[in-house]
């Protein structure tokens, strides 16, 4: 039966001092760090029978795909349904400054956590997830696909091919900024999930100031 791999990488750091939730906002590039993290990205799959290569429309993402382009002299292809989740508190600092949440305009925000009430919902992430990968996987059939995105998105998409729960807390998710998390399929079914963290020894030099509004990591 035939084996199909697809990648789902988590971008590298992202240079945001001011510790913004910069969900979908433009303007937010790599940090010097985070291109390290790209370049161990690529070192790690430069050598894998890398076919098809897809990145979030988001500056973040593309710049985490371009050491591996440029290595495998691949062209990208730009998918909607793989960019960062949908996020009300965009623009705050809520993780250098969760109190911003107490405020009574953003109450109705925290009444249901398990959909998310803040922001789109994980059954719409895990479809749109669920179906970006699976034209990655028609198009690098017998081969490897590497998707570049964002951490709910990967997670929901792990937990979904996974068949677990979509709520979740966020301070648990295993995707770490410039990990690798690897869908196998045999045939046109799912049979497991690998991961790996490339940087990892950068990880403690890294900075997610933006964190989350509903937990500790950033996007």
């Amino acid at each position: 039966m035939t084996t199909t791999v697809v990648h789902l990488v988590r971008h590298g750091e992202v240079d945001n001092p001011g510790g913004v939730l910069y969900g979908r906002m433009p303007g937010f590039h790599l940090s010097a760090l985070g291109r390290q993290m790209a370049q161990r990205v690529a070192s790690y799959l430069q050598d894998e029978d890398v076919t098809y290569l897809v990145s979030s429309p988001l500056e973040r993402a593309q710049e985490t795909m371009e050491p591996l382009a440029e290595a495998l002299r691949q062209s990208v292809t730009v998918d909607e349904r793989v960019i960062e989740a949908g996020n009300d508190f965009e623009g705050l600092t809520v993780g250098k400054h969760p109190k911003q949440l107490l405020k009574p305009r953003f109450w109705g925000k925290l009444t249901n956590p398990l959909k998310p009430s803040w922001g789109e919902p994980y059954a719409e992430i895990a479809a749109r997830m669920s179906a970006a990968v699976a034209d990655a996987r028609a198009a690098a059939r017998g081969h490897q696909a590497v998707v570049v995105s964002h951490q709910l998105p990967v997670w929901i998409a792990r937990q979904h091919f996974e068949g677990k729960r979509l709520w979740h807390d966020p301070r648990r998710r295993q995707c770490t900024l410039a990990s690798v998390t690897s869908l196998r399929f045999e045939g046109d079914s799912f049979a497991g999930v690998d991961y790996h963290e490339p940087a990892r020894d950068l990880l403690p030099k890294a900075t997610e100031a933006a964190g989350s509004a509903t937990g500790r990591k950033s996007a």
